[in-house]
């Protein structure tokens, strides 16, 4: 067998899903000793696939204990739920507020603030920490604030860290061109067509048959590729998010986030709302949790009148309080407001959080939360101090470029170095909307802003 067909082979679903049970408090002992005594190996630590298949009975027993591992008791959902119900019974309540005028500007400035922070963080994307810093530093680039060359590098660095093979070729400050194909800007563009499609008042059902129609199943990832095989075997809504799906709690659902909150603008819970019917389509509590305070963020900083901390707190307060996430993003406010080196505030949250997965939406919910809050406000620091914490790199600079794009109120107030190199051209496998410039799609974005 030669193809590896990442984040769907069941010998790795099976490592994750230990891991996860791990996580969320599952008693999973004697489910991981079967699976090691059959010469089951974890999973992958970075990559989608481990190198080798696993023999047939191997992948048979995957799937037996798959299923054993999903009918566990979860101690956790008391202070973890996952229906919207649940949710909204332990939430406070935030009425919508005033919105400013210039939301045009403001949803402008945000996509192109998506798309230089997602830039940014593209080539290190995977690379652990230590590596990220050796890099940038050998360019003179350190604490960061530009984007990252391979000019003046020492070979030997390069070798011993090399950049994201798919990303270096266009996204190295040498090799710009336009913003590439990614998607994090994909999820936005395909929220954008679920609005104009059906309305605010689409279902999760109506999310599934727009990434049937709209989505190539090859720029799916690690939840969404899970749910979107699901779908295929006839698996409905929201049993795609737990059958066999290990990654529910990754970061997927929060990088589909942006367009429910800037369509909300002054409304958080309805922006959560919003997020949360699109991401139970993949995802299930933190992974939920995740989207829905990236969305309440970004309708609070959408009005104009609220500066980050409020549009942080307007965030966490749509997540359950007990909940890990929660948690993780006051660890992360927390230690960036009591301590001016964001090298040791990213040192902290690495020590307490790098358990998780590297994509894992908890500890990436966390080091967003903590470089927004220690930019406070500022673009260039707010994209840096995201990309710079390592983890999920690009999706972590692309969220915090969306969220300082909007508190800066217009996209001339953003540093020209970061946007003139997007020359107003956005890359995209959403075949509608490949080479659309970013004016046309904030055009397009507060048309559905506010529409009645």
């Amino acid at each position: 067998m030669n193809l590896r067909v990442t984040w769907v082979q069941p010998e790795d679903l099976l490592g994750h899903e230990l891991r996860q049970a791990a996580e969320d408090g599952r008693d999973a002992s004697v489910i991981a000793a079967r699976w090691r005594a059959a010469g089951g190996l974890p999973a992958p630590g970075a990559a989608g696939a481990s190198p080798d298949p696993a023999p047939p009975h191997l992948r048979a027993l995957a799937w037996t204990l798959l299923d054993e591992l999903s009918a566990l008791p979860r101690p956790l959902t008391a202070d973890e739920p996952t229906s919207l119900p649940a949710l909204q019974a332990g939430a406070p309540h935030l009425p919508p507020v005033d919105v400013a005028p210039g939301l045009y500007d403001r949803l402008h400035a945000a996509w192109l603030g998506r798309a230089a922070g997602c830039l940014l963080g593209k080539p290190v994307e995977k690379l652990p920490l230590p590596a990220i810093r050796v890099l940038a530093g050998a360019a003179g680039n350190w604490p960061l604030s530009s984007w990252f060359t391979a000019v003046g590098v020492p070979p030997a660095l390069l070798a011993a860290h090399p950049w994201n093979r798919r990303s270096a070729t266009t996204s190295l400050a040498e090799n710009i061109d336009g913003m590439p194909e990614d998607d994090d800007l994909n999820y936005p563009l395909l929220n954008l067509l679920l609005l104009q499609r059906y309305g605010r008042d689409f279902t999760t059902a109506d999310v599934a048959r727009l990434w049937l129609d709209e989505l190539p199943a090859g720029r799916t990832f690690t939840a969404e590729r899970v749910a979107y095989r699901n779908l295929l075997d006839g698996i409905e809504p929201p049993l795609t998010a737990v059958h066999r799906n290990p990654f529910r709690e990754w970061i997927g659902a929060q990088i589909r986030a942006d367009v429910h909150g800037w369509t909300h603008p002054g409304d958080p819970v309805a922006a959560a709302a919003q997020a949360y019917r699109d991401a139970a389509l993949t995802h299930t509590a933190n992974g939920i949790y995740g989207a829905m305070f990236v969305a309440a963020t970004l309708a609070t900083a959408a009005t104009g009148t609220a500066d980050v901390h409020q549009a942080l707190a307007a965030g966490l307060a749509v997540v359950p309080p007990r909940s890990r996430l929660a948690r993780a993003v006051r660890l992360g406010i927390g230690s960036a407001r009591t301590t001016p080196d964001f090298d040791l505030v990213v040192d902290r949250l690495h020590a307490a959080l790098g358990g998780y997965h590297w994509v894992h939406a908890v500890p990436n919910a966390a080091l967003l939360a903590a470089a927004l809050t220690h930019a406070d406000g500022d673009f260039s620091r707010s994209i840096c101090a995201a990309v710079s914490g390592g983890w999920d790199t690009d999706s972590n600079g692309a969220t915090a470029g969306s969220v300082a794009g909007l508190l800066s109120g217009r996209p001339d107030r953003l540093p020209e170095r970061w946007t003139s190199p997007l020359k107003n051209r956005l890359s995209t496998s959403i075949p509608s909307f490949d080479g659309t410039g970013f004016d046309t799609l904030a055009e397009l974005t507060h048309m559905e802003a506010v529409r009645p």
